[in-house]
């Protein structure tokens, strides 16, 4: 059942908690990828090639920005995003057939 953390009175209820978010974020992590598959077949189409730093450094910008918003430690966010980023980038380079 979900509740806030301000709601839940044992341990059982934080780990149920936490494990219905984790399932929501990765839910929403899948959603960002059906968006960087698409970005790969739009880049391809363009001759777009699959690093473009200016957008890297957008995409970590906002990602420290948006943690520090919800009052979070911005640079640990962004570099969880900077793997992210990474990891999208080699899967476009793949798609593209860039080395």
């Amino acid at each position: 059942m979900a509740k806030t953390a301000a709601d839940c009175t044992t341990m059982a209820e934080i780990r149920e908690n936490i494990d219905r978010v984790d399932n929501g974020l990765m839910a929403l992590f899948a959603e960002r990828w059906t968006f960087i598959r698409r970005a790969a077949e739009i880049k391809a189409g363009l001759g777009i090639p699959a690093d473009v730093p200016e957008r890297v450094k957008q995409v970590r910008d906002n990602a420290h920005r948006n943690a520090e918003a919800h009052g979070l430690e911005g640079g640990f966010y962004e570099e969880i995003w900077a793997q992210l980023i990474q990891h999208a980038i080699a899967y476009e380079k793949a798609e593209l057939g860039e080395p």
